[in-house]
């Protein structure tokens, strides 16, 4: 197997969860080239994973929203380099319409994609000459990297590997370094997803109570509007100014915690390897919700949003043993043995009385 393409052209979310396929393909094929092809509005996510050879993207999105001659010209170009090669085998794991367009486009004997009532347009059907089993029964994510180890022949590590690399932005985002960052992803594009701005702000107040500083990133006016009022319950959140998805991948690296709904920007976060909780109101925890042992968790389902406390409880589970004050001890804050030990050795006018002190409070440190 010398080169592999897969096609998976949107959306955001979708396209992070296919990473880990990559790095299934390269341990199967070491020295096999995977070329992607994608939608252009989300080519730079796939261009972070170094083990993709070629990243091939067309701005199909755009031109459907607005009829411009200019994307349409840049879309027919994007042809001849799609048939710049051959390959082995094309792998479709998104099943509509213009995926199975890309995959019959594209120069290649073995293309594959889902049985017809697995595929999400069924006259994509017309692409394919091999097909994936039937649908395993497991989550979305994993299902895709089943269908793809089943048909090629080979075993993948349960471990998903997203093998995200930001590149150097090359300017100065202002990210402050004084306190960990929370950020919460409230903004969603699809209102039965939202959770209430009571909710969000309960959770904003219980994090700056332990050191965070709260940010609000936003995409719309909308949802400027609505970071803007959750900020407004909560004393020293951030709203953060308009930002690309490259930047905000930079805010979070930089974070300590993501919370946020079930958006792509969230699997991002996962993905990224940060702690990471994903709130489902509308759609199925058991069939896209994320998990990561001790790191990332999912709460709520369809039809049952969480409440509050269940989203502190899985705050909680991925902090571990991390408590997340950075703001120095002081005698006045020093409860346990350690604390004390540590406030009194950072105030030097103490230090005489310090190993009395000590020998009071912490028999057992003084000897």
């Amino acid at each position: 197997m010398k080169r592999i393409l897969i096609v998976k052209v949107t959306s955001l979310g979708d396209i992070v969860e296919t990473l880990p396929v990559v790095a299934d393909l390269r341990r199967a094929f070491p020295s096999a080239q995977v070329d992607w092809a994608a939608d252009a509005a989300f080519a730079d996510i796939i261009r972070w994973n170094p083990g993709v050879s070629r990243v091939l993207s067309a701005p199909l999105r755009k031109f459907k929203k607005a009829r411009n001659s200019n994307d349409l010209k840049e879309i027919a170009g994007s042809i001849g380099e799609l048939r710049a090669e051959k390959y082995d085998a094309i792998i479709d794991i998104h099943g509509v319409y213009k995926s199975a367009i890309i995959a019959f486009i594209a120069r290649g004997k073995r293309r594959f994609g889902y049985l017809n009532k697995d595929l999400g347009e069924r006259g994509a059907a017309f692409a394919y000459n091999r097909r994936f089993g039937p649908r395993p029964e497991t989550d979305a994510w994993r299902g895709m990297r089943v269908s793809v180890a089943d048909a090629l022949g080979y075993q993948f590590d349960e471990t998903p590997d997203y093998n995200l690399r930001l590149l150097p932005i090359g300017r100065n985002l202002g990210i402050p370094n004084e306190k960990p960052i929370a950020m919460l992803f409230h903004a969603t594009s699809a209102d039965e997803k939202k959770w209430p701005k009571e909710h969000w702000a309960e959770v904003g107040r219980w994090l700056e109570a332990r050191g965070y500083l709260v940010a609000l990133p936003w995409g719309s006016d909308r949802e400027r509007g609505e970071a803007q009022a959750i900020a407004a319950l909560v004393p020293n959140a951030l709203v953060l100014p308009k930002l690309t998805v490259e930047e905000i991948a930079h805010w979070i690296q930089h974070s300590a915690l993501v919370v946020g709904t079930d958006t792509g920007l969230v699997h991002l976060a996962h993905a990224l390897q940060r702690r990471t909780v994903m709130l489902f109101t509308a759609t199925s925890r058991e069939h896209f919700g994320i998990g990561a042992p001790g790191r990332s968790v999912s709460v709520g389902d369809h039809g049952a949003a969480p409440d509050v406390a269940q989203v502190l409880a899985a705050v909680q589970s991925v902090m571990g043993t991390r408590r997340l004050s950075r703001s120095r001890p002081s005698l006045k804050m020093a409860s346990t043995c350690a604390e004390v030990i540590f406030a009194v050795c950072r105030h030097r006018r103490f230090n005489v009385y310090a190993h009395k002190f000590i020998s009071r409070t912490c028999p057992t440190k003084a000897k």
